[in-house]
C-alpha cells in the first residue's frame, strides 16, 4: 500500500498539499486530477522519492518497482527497439550476467540465468517490445531507426514504451496522452485497462481517465481528496457535495442556470443522426454534472459571426500536400455554417494536411478551391503557439488584432481566458503551455470567426479549460472542423466525422465506438475499410440538398436561441436581484413586486419562445434523421 499521513508538501515558499492523508491499495488505478498548479507533477516526485515531505509521512514500500516516463531522451544511437528493451532493468542485467558467464564457460550459472531468463519472459521480451513500439505508432522499420532520428513528439512516445516496457509494480503517467493521436490513445487505454499493478495517472483527457481509473484523487485548495469511482462518478459526487453548499452554490446560481438550460435546449439538436447519440449521452452527463464546474476559472463564448454565408468553403477534385508528395487525392468536400466536423485517422495519414489546405496556409496542388467572399477562418494549431511574441503581453497580442477596442474591453475578454489583474499585462515568454494555448486560442475567439478549424486544441488545457470549450464550442453559430485525440470533446461537438485515410477524405458513418472497433479489426488484419456515408456522387448530391432543406430551420433555431438567451440573462438579473436580503431592507416592497411582475411576464414569453423553439428544432431534427 501506498500512503500520505498528515504530508505536506511544498515548492519553495508555496505550499502545494497541507495535512493531507490517502491511502492507495495495490492493484487501483487511481486518476490522479486538479488545476494546474494544485500539486499533481509534485505529487509524482514525492513518491519517487525526489522530494521530500516539509511535514508528516509519505510511505511508498521498498520492494516497489516503480515506472515513469523521462521528460528528456537524448539523441542516441541505438535503435528504438534497444532503447525500449532498456526499459526492463533486470532483463538487461540478467542479459549482461550471461555474457559473462558464457566468457568464463559457467556452466551452473549459466543455467541459472537462463530459468531466471525464462521465468520473466526473456526470450519473448524482443517481440513484446515491438508490440508496444507497433501500439504507439511505429512501424516495423522505424523501430530499428536511431533514437536520435526521431523529433521530440516520437521520442516522447519511445519513452512511454521504454515505461510500459518495465514490469512494475507502479506505473506513474503524467499527462501519456498529449503527444498522442487518436488512434494510438484508443490502442493505450486498452493497453492500461489490463495492466495489474497500481497505476496513477495525470490527465485531462475525460474519457481516457473514464476508461483506465477505478479512483480518482483529486487535489484543490491544498488538499488530496480520494473518490472512488472514475472520472466521471467523481464528477457527479462532487457536484453533489456542491450542492449541499448552498451559499456559495447561491452565488452562481445564473451561470449554472444558463449552462444547463443550453444543454437541455441543445440535446434536442443533437438528436439528430445516429452517430450524435454519443453526443447526446455526453450533454446528459453535462447537465448531471454542471454545478462541479461552477467555479471554474474560465468562462467565455464565441461572438456572433457577422455574415454566415453559405456554402462557406468548397473543394473539388483537390489535390493537398506539397510540391514534392501529394498527401491527400480528389477531396470533394463542402463546409456550411453550423456544421460540425471530427476528422478521424491515423497519425499521418494527413488531418492536419487538411486543415492547413482548408484554412489555405497550404496551397491546393489542383483541382477547385471556392472559398465564400465573407468567409472568415479562425484557425487554432499548436505551432501557433511558438509565434506569440514572448516579450509581448496577452493585452498587447489582442490590441494587436482591434487597434480600436477599449483596454477595458479587452481585460474583461481576457478574463474570460483567466488572464486576470497583473498577468493581462504580463510578458507571455515565461507562461506554462497551457497558459499560451489559451492566449492562442483568445486570439481566434476574438476575431469572430464563421468557420473554426481546430487542430488539437485541448493540448495543454485542463479539465475546467477544456469543459468551457466545450460549452462555447456548442452555443457556436459557425462551422467547425475539429482535430482531437480527446473523444469526449469529439463526441460532445461534432454531429459528423470524416476519415482521413490512404490518401482520401470520406465521411465516416459511425460513432468513435465503431471507430476503435475498426480500429481493432484493423490491427487484427482485416483490411477492409469502413464503408463512407457519402460515398458516391449521388449521395452526396443528396446530402447537399438535405443541407439546403435544413438550413431555414437552422436558422430560425439560431435566431430563437437569441431570443431564450435574452430572456434567460433577464431572468437571472431579476432572481439575483430577489436573492439579495439588501433589496428587502431598503425598500417599502414596490420594487420587490414590480421585480416579480416582471419575472412572472418574462417566464410567459420564455415558455413562448421554447414552444417555438422545439417546434422548429423538431422539424429540423425529424429532416435530418429521416434522409
Amino acid at each position: 500500500m501506498i500512503s500520505l499521513n498528515h504530508a505536506t508538501l511544498r515548492r519553495g515558499a508555496r505550499t502545494l498539499l497541507e495535512d493531507a492523508s490517502f491511502t492507495l491499495s495495490a492493484g487501483w488505478h487511481v486518476g490522479v486530477v486538479g488545476r494546474n498548479g494544485t500539486g499533481k507533477t509534485s505529487l509524482f516526485a514525492a513518491l519517487l522519492g525526489e522530494l521530500q515531505p516539509d511535514r508528516g509521512e509519505i510511505s511508498v514500500p521498498r520492494q516497489l518497482t516503480i515506472a515513469s516516463v523521462a521528460q528528456e531522451t537524448p539523441a542516441l544511437p541505438d535503435a528504438a527497439i534497444e532503447y525500449v528493451l532498456d526499459g526492463d532493468a533486470e532483463l538487461r542485467e540478467l542479459e549482461r550476467k550471461l555474457v559473462l558467464a558464457e566468457s568464463e564457460h559457467d556452466a551452473l550459472t549459466i543455467g541459472a540465468l537462463h530459468e531466471r531468463l525464462n521465468a520473466i519472459g526473456g526470450y519473448a521480451a524482443r517481440a513484446r517490445a515491438g508490440r508496444l513500439l507497433h501500439g504507439l505508432g511505429f512501424s516495423a522499420e522505424q523501430q530499428e531507426h536511431p533514437v536520435a532520428n526521431f523529433s521530440g513528439g516520437w521520442r516522447m512516445r519511445l519513452n512511454l514504451a521504454r515505461a510500459l516496457m518495465c514490469r512494475s509494480d507502479l506505473l506513474l503517467l503524467d499527462e501519456p496522452t498529449n503527444h498522442l493521436d487518436l488512434d494510438t490513445v484508443i490502442w493505450l487505454q486498452s493497453w492500461l485497462a489490463s495492466y495489474p499493478g497500481t497505476l496513477l495517472v495525470i490527465s485531462h483527457d475525460r474519457e481516457f481517465l473514464d476508461a483506465v481509473t477505478d479512483h480518482t484523487l483529486h487535489l484543490e485548495h491544498n488538499r488530496a481528496t480520494l473518490y472512488t469511482g472514475n472520472y466521471s462518478q467523481f464528477e457527479v459526487q462532487r457536484a453533489e457535495q456542491l450542492r449541499l453548499q448552498a451559499a456559495a452554490y447561491a452565488q452562481q446560481q445564473a451561470r449554472i442556470a444558463h449552462l444547463e438550460s443550453f444543454i437541455r435546449r441543445f440535446k434536442a439538436k443533437a438528436s439528430k443522426a445516429r452517430q450524435a447519440q454519443s453526443r447526446v449521452k455526453a450533454l446528459e452527463r453535462m447537465e448531471l454534472v454542471a454545478p462541479a464546474h461552477w467555479d471554474s476559472e474560465f468562462s467565455f463564448e464565441f461572438p456572433a459571426p457577422d455574415k454566415l454565408p453559405s456554402p462557406l468553403l468548397r473543394f473539388d477534385k483537390v489535390a493537398a500536400g506539397y510540391p514534392q508528395r501529394t498527401v491527400l487525392n480528389n477531396l470533394k468536400l463542402q463546409i456550411a455554417p453550423g456544421e460540425r466536423i471530427g476528422l478521424l485517422g491515423a497519425n499521418g495519414a494527413g488531418k492536419s494536411t487538411l486543415v492547413r489546405t482548408l484554412a489555405g496556409e497550404l496551397p491546393a496542388l489542383s483541382g477547385q478551391v471556392v472559398r465564400a467572399p465573407d468567409l472568415r477562418i479562425g484557425y487554432f494549431a499548436q505551432h501557433q503557439l511558438e509565434q506569440l511574441d514572448g516579450q509581448a503581453s496577452p493585452l498587447l497580442h489582442l490590441r494587436r488584432i482591434s487597434p480600436q477596442a477599449t483596454e477595458q474591453q479587452l481585460r474583461d475578454f481576457l478574463g474570460g481566458f483567466n488572464f486576470r489583474g497583473d498577468r493581462a499585462y504580463e510578458a507571455v515568454a515565461p507562461f506554462s503551455g497551457g497558459e499560451k494555448a489559451r492566449l492562442a486560442l483568445a486570439m481566434v475567439v476574438w476575431q469572430r470567426p464563421n468557420l473554426l478549424l481546430l487542430d488539437e486544441p485541448t493540448n495543454h488545457l485542463d479539465l475546467d479549460m477544456r469543459h468551457a470549450l466545450e460549452t462555447a464550442l456548442a452555443e457556436y453559430a459557425g462551422a467547425v472542423v475539429l482535430v482531437s485525440h480527446d473523444r469526449h470533446l469529439l463526441n460532445a461537438t461534432c454531429e459528423e466525422f470524416w476519415l482521413v485515410s490512404s490518401g482520401s477524405c470520406e465521411t465516416f458513418d459511425g460513432t468513435l465506438d465503431d471507430y476503435a472497433r475498426w480500429l481493432a479489426s484493423r490491427d487484427a488484419g482485416a483490411t477492409s475499410a469502413p464503408k463512407p456515408l457519402e460515398g458516391t456522387k449521388e449521395a452526396r448530391r443528396s446530402a447537399a440538398e438535405q443541407r439546403e432543406r435544413v438550413r431555414p430551420l437552422r436558422e430560425a433555431v439560431k435566431k430563437l436561441d437569441a431570443q431564450m438567451a435574452r430572456l434567460q440573462h433577464r431572468l437571472a438579473q431579476i432572481d439575483a436581484k430577489l436573492a439579495d436580503p439588501a433589496l428587502y431592507e431598503r425598500t417599502d416592497g414596490a420594487e420587490v413586486r414590480r421585480l416579480n411582475r416582471e419575472q412572472s411576464e418574462l417566464r410567459v414569453q420564455l415558455g413562448a419562445v421554447e414552444e417555438q423553439w422545439l417546434a422548429a428544432a423538431g422539424e429540423r431534427a425529424c429532416l435530418n434523421f429521416c434522409v
